[in-house]
């Protein structure tokens, strides 16, 4: 069948107009995109893991709570190890926090002066909640696919 160029060009522009109002090419490729992860760890003294689990639930956890309704937090796990390791190695809380971007995790502060506008109160037992930590660190991580090469 021999069709026309002018034919070819007609159909041509009814296909890409179709993808435009579709979305596009690119848009139905797009991959949707990642969320910036990050770790935060952290490492009691002995007996005292429930008097710092009340004050971080109290502050960190209603924080993430507000941050999550507000779009900042996407999402958030808290973990803690059912069994026990090494001193070097031990660890009794893991969060990890899903922001939508690198820049929705710079609204902690904020949110919580708001929830809790007590400064000194908070300083106060948050200064506790840091005396009973031996360790902590907060760390960005990535997710990725094992089938690449290394970045």
């Amino acid at each position: 069948m021999i069709v026309s160029t002018a034919v070819r060009a007609a159909l041509t522009t009814v296909a890409l107009t179709a993808l435009a109002l579709a979305g596009g090419v690119g848009a139905a490729l797009a991959q949707p995109p990642k969320p910036y992860e990050v770790e935060w760890v952290y490492r009691i003294k002995y007996g005292y893991q429930d008097e710092w689990w009340r004050i971080f639930q109290k502050y960190q956890i209603a924080a993430l709570d507000r941050e999550k309704q507000l779009g900042y937090v996407l999402d958030y796990t808290v973990t803690r190890p059912g069994l026990h390791v090494s001193e070097d190695s031990r660890w009794d809380y893991r969060v990890v926090i899903d922001y939508p971007t690198p820049e929705a995790a710079t609204h902690e502060e904020e949110v919580t002066l708001a929830l809790f506008p007590d400064v000194a109160a908070r300083r106060a037992e948050e200064n506790r909640r840091w005396e009973l930590t031996l360790n902590h660190w907060d760390l960005p991580i990535h997710q990725i696919d094992p089938h690449q090469p290394a970045e």
